[in-house]
């Protein structure tokens, strides 16, 4: 029997290997940016072109590397993190894997430059799949330069499975800003297609948390702090009042490493227990030092799950620190009322005594008394001249009497009702059941309507219209209406605005951090805009699909949930049936958007049975 076992040739096992470490251009960019930190770097510069599919370049000023360690960085399982197995349980570093670069250079064109500060020059190697083209001297500043080019070229089918570039930026930007966020004492820059999208100088924790989401995020922030044996605890939690249903703004570090924990996550909401509106979601920059002895952070791929050795005490500490801030600092209300200067007193009469006025009375006076002597003369001639034969101005009328028996008068017959006969029997066919439900009569049986889902059928086929045929009516607002969203979310909004405009929204400003709009749809209030292009947010956070039909048809959808009537709203018996009305003018009544049953309807041999 011959040998069916086998060794993978390197290039083979590179490729399977950088399937688990490259996902996607955004692996690429938080393996290389993890590198850059841990070689000390204080300035590191992101630069990607076609979403990271033609060209992905990270610049960092770290201690770069000399000839023998640039050749080794490309060997499966090399590193400098760690040297022996105990080490994996006292990580201070990123990238300790060893498989991060290998990974990289096999499935894509990749250049290095590299110099310690020592050094006089410095070493660039070349690869293409995992093959070394050239390694060569050359001058380049201290610090390392790192190009990935045509991700995925030997691989077409991982290359295919991308999704868009609009996508595969948000995912890049995600990694970029957790990065930053993990590293406030780092200068941080992005670079997409030439445009700057962030220039991070160094600072702070919450200046680098307002730089990265917009200047409006510093009054969101509530400061989190707990110094305990086991976990050293600090950051920042949203006020409860500006929760969205997005759940963009959740951030975990541990040891300034990036991670996701649902078992911390529901600490932080346990904690906001009762302030949150249903649905709606904290924000938190949570930052957990903790012993890394304590920890395993090798349990994933990724490294963005760990373990702990005490969760529940974590999870204790965590609620009960969060609960204490919010507590201190955001759930009192504060008044704080705009002081009117001109009520102050004048510095030169502060030590003055009031002075009482004095009032005259003149004890004497008589309004009765005629005083004609002391009257103007020519004002009295003029009024008795004009007095004089009053009777004149009245002429004597004459009474004549009416017959109002003979007159003829246009009446309708008073019924004591509201509305006419054919209106009153149709609002009496319907009424509304437990605030959710519109019970009416269709020939032979009962119709039970859910008037949510009626509402969204409607309205989306409205929108559908509004889009794709004529321009939706919108009302204009008296100020213009001013929005604040991260940079994804305003990329989002950009490729959705000319869709968006066509539904009712005009926006006269369209912003790095935020938006300004002067008009909204009718069918909306004002109040309700934040929330809807909250929930619009949501939908689209995965892909906005560029296919124009499909676009429009996600957007039809996510509009028309939001702003349909929600159960629990009460409807009078004439909007009962206009909603019937509207609904059964639709070509397809039976079912909304997302596939669901509108109404249910009950026969009479329905009933029959029942009474059997």
């Amino acid at each position: 029997m011959k040998h069916i076992i086998q060794l993978l040739p390197d290039h083979v096992a590179n490729q399977i290997a950088a399937g688990e470490v490259v996902q996607r251009p955004a692996s690429v960019v938080k393996e290389l940016l993890e590198n850059a930190i841990d070689a000390q770097a204080t300035n590191i510069q992101l630069l990607i072109k076609d979403a990271g599919k033609t060209l992905i370049q990270v610049t960092d000023n770290g201690i770069g590397m000399v000839e023998t360690d640039a050749r080794m960085c490309f060997e499966r399982h090399a590193t400098s993190k760690i040297k022996t197995a105990d080490d994996l349980f006292a990580l201070q570093t990123k990238g300790f894997r060893g498989e991060a670069m290998a990974s990289i250079a096999a499935i894509a064109h990749v250049s290095l430059k590299t110099k310690p500060e020592e050094e006089e020059v410095g070493t660039e190697i070349i690869i293409k799949g995992s093959k070394v083209e050239s390694q060569e001297v050359c001058v380049t500043p201290k610090g390392t330069t790192i190009s990935v080019k045509n991700l995925f070229f030997n691989i077409p089918a991982r290359r295919n499975f991308l999704k868009s570039d609009n996508v595969e930026n948000r995912h890049i930007i995600d990694e970029f800003q957790r990065v930053a966020l993990a590293h406030p004492q780092i200068e941080f820059s992005l670079y997409n297609n030439g445009s700057e999208l962030f220039k991070l100088e160094k600072s702070n924790l919450r200046q680098r948390i307002v730089n990265v989401f917009g200047g409006k995020t510093n009054e969101k922030l509530v400061p989190v702090n707990e110094d305990t044996e086991l976990v050293k605890l600090s950051g920042f939690v949203g006020k409860p009042e500006f929760s969205k249903k997005t759940r963009g703004e959740q951030f975990f570090f541990v040891n300034n490493r990036y991670i996701k924990s649902a078992y911390l996550h529901h600490a932080v909401n346990a904690a906001f227990e009762g302030m949150l509106r249903d649905g709606y979601q904290p924000s938190y920059f949570l930052y957990l030092e903790v012993d890394p002895k304590s920890i395993d952070i090798n349990i994933h791929p990724t490294k963005t799950e760990i373990k702990f050795d005490d969760e529940h005490s974590i999870y204790a500490i965590l609620r009960s620190a969060i609960k204490h801030s919010l507590g201190q600092f955001s759930v009192a209300p504060v008044l704080d009322f705009d002081k009117d200067p001109n009520l102050d007193t004048p510095y030169a009469y502060r030590n003055k005594e009031s002075i009482t006025p004095k009032v005259e009375v003149d004890r004497n006076f008589n309004p009765f008394k005629q005083e004609t002597k002391k009257s103007n003369p020519s004002y009295q001639h003029v009024t008795s001249k004009a007095t004089k034969n009053w009777e004149v101005l009245y002429p004597e009328t004459v009474e004549t009497e009416v017959d109002f028996a003979n007159i003829e008068v246009e009446s309708e017959v008073v019924n004591g009702k509201l509305f006419d006969e054919k209106e009153s029997q149709t609002n009496s066919n319907t009424f509304q059941l437990n605030r959710k439900y519109i019970v009416g009569t269709l020939k032979n049986s009962i119709l039970v309507i859910d008037q949510h889902r009626a509402h969204t059928r409607i309205l989306y086929e409205e929108l559908l219209k509004s889009i794709t045929i004529k321009g939706a009516v919108s009302q204009q607002l008296l100020f213009p209406l001013t929005l604040n969203f991260s940079t994804d979310e305003i990329e989002i909004l950009k490729e959705l605005q000319d869709n968006l405009t066509q539904t009712g929204f005009v926006f006269t400003k369209v912003e790095k951090d935020g938006v300004e709009i002067s008009g909204i749809p009718t069918l909306i209030s004002e109040s309700e805009v934040s929330i809807l292009l909250d929930q619009l947010m949501s939908d689209f956070k995965d892909e906005v699909p560029e296919n124009g039909f499909t676009q429009t048809d996600m957007l039809a959808k996510s509009l028309a949930k939001s702003m349909a009537i929600k159960n629990g709203n009460i409807l009078n018996p004439s909007e009962q049936q206009e909603l019937i009305d509207a609904l059964f003018a639709c070509k397809e009544p039976k079912f909304t958007p997302a596939n669901k049953k509108v109404f249910a309807e009950l026969t009479t041999n329905d009933l029959d049975k029942k009474f059997v």
